[in-house]
C-alpha cells in the first residue's frame, strides 16, 4: 500500500471516527475496518460520477450493513458527492441528510435505504436483476448503453438474517454475474464473539448457492482485494462473494471487540487511535491536501465515464431510434402516452369473476404498452395469476419478464424494491395476502424509499376458505393501512381492478393489491365513472334516494353483501346508501368537502369489511358499527366460511336496521328525513 492510499483510507476513517465521537452516537468499528474496501471501491473500481448521481450507467453501491452509515458518507463526501463537511458534522441530527442509517431520498448518492439488515443485499439482487434484464432488452453489438455492476458490502449480521439465504439463493439460481458482495468477515457481532451464534462456513453455504467466492486474509491489504475484485469481474455466469477478515475498531484500543461495535469511542480511545494510526489528535473532520487531491480524481474520471457513455448513446440513438426512446422514456419514469386505451372494460352482464382473475386479464391487456412491467409470484403463479402470457422467461432468456421468485416472498419484495430503485422498470411481486407477513419489512422500505414496487395479494380474505386459518389473513389490511406513503387498493369488481392498476401504474409510489379469490359479480362501468371513483378512494355506488336513513360502507367483496342488504332493506322501506372504498389511503388525500359528501355526519353508518375492524371507526363514528372479525377464520368452504362469520347480506341487513334503530332512539332530530 503506498503511503498517498494510506493517507486516503485514514482520511476516511477519521472522517467517520469524527462524525460518530460528534453525535456521540453511531457505530465506528466498522468504518476503521472497512475503509480500505470503501476505498478500492469508490476510487478505483466503480464507474460512476459524483456529479450526476443519477447516471443511468452507473455502477452501484449498497451498504447493506447500514450501521456503518458513517463510512458511507465520508466515501461520499470524498468522492464530490452532494454531501459536505458540514452534513458530516451533523451525521444523526435532526434535519440533516446524513441519518443514522443510509435513506435514499435523504443522500446524494445513496442507492437504497439500509439499514434493517439483510435487505440491502436482497435489494442488491434485484439491482442486478434489472441490470441484466434491461440489458439484454436495449443492448445491440457494439452498443452496451446497460452495462454496468452492482457492488455491495455487507456484514456478519447480514449473513445471519434469513432474507440473504433468500436472496443469494436466488442470485445463484439467476446467474446474477455483475453482482459483487464483500463480505467484512471481522468475527464481531454486537453481542460478542461469532462463535457464540455464528458458526458455519459461510462460503461454503455460498458455493451451494452457484456463486463465486474467495477469501482475503488482510482488510489492509489493497492488493489481494484488488485482485480479488478482479478475479469476481472475470466470473460473468455466477456473482460472486469476497470474504474479507477485517478487524472491527481497526487502530483502537477497543480492536478486535464488540465494544466498537455500536457506540461512540471516548475521547481518550479516540485520542489514541488517530495517534495509533498516525493521524493528528487534534484536528476534526481533517482531510489532508494530498488525499484531498486523490480522492477528487474520481470526479475526472466519473465526467469522462459519462461523457463515454452520452457519446455512445448519442450514436445508438441515430441507429436505434425507437428503441432509445424507450429507453429514455423508461428510465425518466415516464408512460407511454395513451397507455391506458388498453384497459379493459369488464360489462356487467358478464360473467362473475375473481378480482385475481380479473388482474391477469387487466396485467395482459396493457402489458405490450408498459413494457418495463416486470415481475413473478412466489411460487404461486398459478393462483395469484400474475404471469405475463407474452412476457417470456427471465430465467432462460433475461430479456424475459416473468420472474419466478420461489417461495422466497421477504425476498421477492426486497428484490423488487430493488428493481424499483434501479430505474427504468415497473417491478411487482405477488403471494397470498396472508404471507405479507413474511414481506412486511421489505413493503416498508419501499414505503420510506417511495419506491416504485406494487405487491400484488391474492385470496384476500377468509373467503379462501379450505385452506384454513393459517392462510386467511385477519390483521393484514390494517397492518398495511398504518404504512405512511403505501397505498392501500382493495378492489371489489373487474372494473375497480382495471383502475386499481391504472392507479397502482400511475402514482409512482409503493402500493398493495388484495384480490379475492372467489368470483365477483361485475359493477355496470356505464352507470358510473368507476375509475373516477377509485381514484377519489371512496365513492357512493348506490344513492339510496335523495336523503338515505343509513350508510352502508364495504370494501372487495364485501361490497356485494352490502348491496344485497340494501335491495333487502328498500323492501321494507329503508333506503340506504352504498358507498365503495377500495382505498384509504387515496380517502384520505381528497378534500374534506369529498370527504363530507361521501359520509355526511347525520347519516348512521355500518361498515362491512372480512378483516379486523380496527380503524373503521374513524369513518363510521363511535355511534356506527363495523362487521368485521376479531378472531381467526375457519377451514370451510369460503361461502360457508363467510357465512358463518358475519358476512351474508342477511346479517348485513340485521345489523343496519339495528343500527338504524338505536340512531333513532338517541339522536331522532339526525335521522328524519
Amino acid at each position: 500500500m503506498s503511503e498517498l492510499d494510506q493517507l486516503s483510507i485514514n482520511a476516511l476513517r477519521f472522517l467517520a471516527v469524527d462524525a460518530v465521537d460528534k453525535a456521540k452516537s453511531g457505530h465506528p468499528g466498522a468504518p476503521l475496518g472497512d475503509s480500505p474496501i470503501a476505498y478500492l471501491l469508490f476510487h478505483k473500481y466503480m464507474r460512476h460520477n459524483p456529479k450526476n448521481s443519477k447516471w443511468p450507467n452507473r455502477d452501484r453501491f449498497v451498504l447493506s450493513n447500514g450501521h456503518a452509515s458513517a463510512l458511507l458518507y465520508g466515501a461520499l463526501h470524498l468522492s464530490g458527492y452532494n454531501v459536505t463537511i458540514d452534513d458530516l458534522k451533523q451525521f444523526r441530527q435532526w434535519g440533516s441528510n446524513t441519518p443514522g442509517h443510509p435513506e435514499s431520498l435523504d443522500t446524494d448518492g445513496v442507492e437504497v435505504t439500509t439499514g434493517p439488515l439483510g435487505q440491502g443485499f436482497a435489494m442488491s439482487v434485484g439491482l442486478a436483476i434489472a441490470e441484466k434484464h434491461l440489458a439484454a432488452v436495449y443492448n445491440r453489438p457494439g452498443y452496451d448503453i446497460v452495462d454496468h455492476y452492482t457492488y455491495g458490502l455487507c456484514g456478519d449480521g447480514d449473513m445471519m438474517e434469513g432474507i440473504s439465504h433468500e436472496a443469494a439463493s436466488l442470485a445463484g439460481t439467476l446467474g446474477l454475474g455483475k453482482l459483487i458482495f464483500l463480505y467484512d468477515d471481522n468475527l464481531i457481532s454486537l453481542d460478542g464473539p461469532t462463535e457464540l451464534s455464528f458458526t458455519e462456513d459461510v462460503l461454503k453455504r455460498f458455493e451451494g448457492y452457484h456463486w463465486h467466492v474467495q477469501r482475503v486474509a488482510d482488510g489492509n491489504d489493497l492488493n489481494a482485494i484488488s485482485k480479488a475484485i478482479e478475479t469476481a469481474k472475470s466470473v460473468t455466469d455466477k456473482p460472486s462473494l469476497i470474504a474479507v477478515r477485517t478487524v472491527i475498531g481497526y487502530g483502537s484500543p477497543l480492536a478486535g471487540t464488540n465494544k466498537v461495535h455500536g457506540e461512540a469511542l471516548s475521547p481518550d480511545d479516540a485520542i489514541k487511535t488517530k495517534e495509533t494510526l498516525g493521524w493528528p489528535a487534534d484536528k476534526f473532520f481533517y482531510v489532508p491536501e494530498e488525499a484531498q487531491k486523490n480522492w477528487s480524481t474520481i470526479i475526472e474520471r466519473g465526467a469522462k465515464y459519462e461523457q463515454e457513455w452520452k457519446s455512445l448513446f448519442a450514436e445508438y440513438k441515430s441507429k436505434f431510434p425507437e428503441l432509445a426512446a424507450e429507453y429514455e422514456r423508461t428510465q425518466a419514469g415516464k408512460l407511454k402516452d395513451g397507455w391506458e386505451k388498453s384497459l379493459p372494460t369488464f360489462a356487467a352482464d358478464a360473467k362473475p369473476i375473481a378480482t385475481r382473475n380479473a388482474g391477469n386479464a387487466v396485467m395482459n391487456a396493457f402489458a405490450k404498452d408498459i413494457p418495463e412491467l416486470i415481475g413473478g409470484a412466489a411460487d404461486l403463479t398459478a393462483s395469484t395469476k400474475t404471469i405475463l402470457k407474452d412476457g417470456g422467461n427471465f430465467h432462460v432468456d433475461p430479456k424475459g419478464r416473468n420472474i419466478w421468485f420461489g417461495v422466497r416472498e421477504f425476498g421477492m419484495c426486497a428484490a423488487v424494491n430493488g428493481m424499483a430503485q434501479h430505474g427504468g422498470l415497473i417491478p411487482y411481486g405477488s403471494t397470498f395476502f396472508t404471507f405479507s407477513d413474511y414481506c412486511k419489512s421489505a413493503i416498508r422500505m419501499a414505503a420510506l424509499m417511495h419506491a416504485h414496487s406494487i405487491f400484488v395479494f391474492t385470496h384476500d380474505s377468509i373467503a379462501l376458505g379450505e385452506d384454513g386459518p393459517t392462510h386467511q389473513p385477519i390483521e393484514h389490511l390494517m397492518m398495511l393501512r398504518a404504512v405512511p406513503v403505501l397505498t392501500d387498493f382493495r378492489p371489489a369488481d373487474a372494473n375497480e381492478t382495471a383502475a386499481v392498476w391504472r392507479l397502482a401504474l400511475e402514482r409512482k409510489r409503493p402500493s398493495f393489491m388484495a384480490l379475492s379469490r372467489q368470483d365477483l359479480p361485475i359493477l355496470d362501468p356505464t352507470k358510473r365513472n368507476i375509475y373516477e371513483g377509485v381514484k377519489h378512494g371512496a365513492y357512493i355506488v348506490e344513492q339510496g334516494s335523495a336523503s338515505p336513513d343509513v350508510l352502508i360502507v364495504g370494501t372487495g367483496a364485501e361490497l356485494w353483501p352490502a348491496l344485497k342488504a340494501a335491495a333487502e332493506l328498500k323492501k321494507d322501506g329503508i333506503e340506504v346508501r352504498v358507498v365503495s372504498m377500495p382505498s384509504w389511503k387515496l380517502f384520505e388525500e381528497q378534500s374534506e368537502d369529498y370527504k363530507a359528501s361521501i359520509f355526511p355526519d347525520h347519516l348512521p353508518k355500518l361498515a362491512v369489511e372480512a378483516g379486523s375492524p380496527l380503524g373503521w371507526w374513524k369513518y363510521v363514528g363511535r355511534h356506527g358499527d363495523v362487521i368485521g372479525l376479531e378472531r381467526f377464520g375457519a377451514s370451510a368452504p369460503g361461502a360457508k366460511a363467510l357465512e358463518e362469520l358475519g358476512f351474508s347480506a342477511a346479517n348485513v341487513a340485521k345489523r343496519a336496521k339495528e343500527l338504524l334503530e338505536r340512531a333513532r332512539k338517541a339522536q331522532p332530530a339526525l335521522v328524519e328525513k
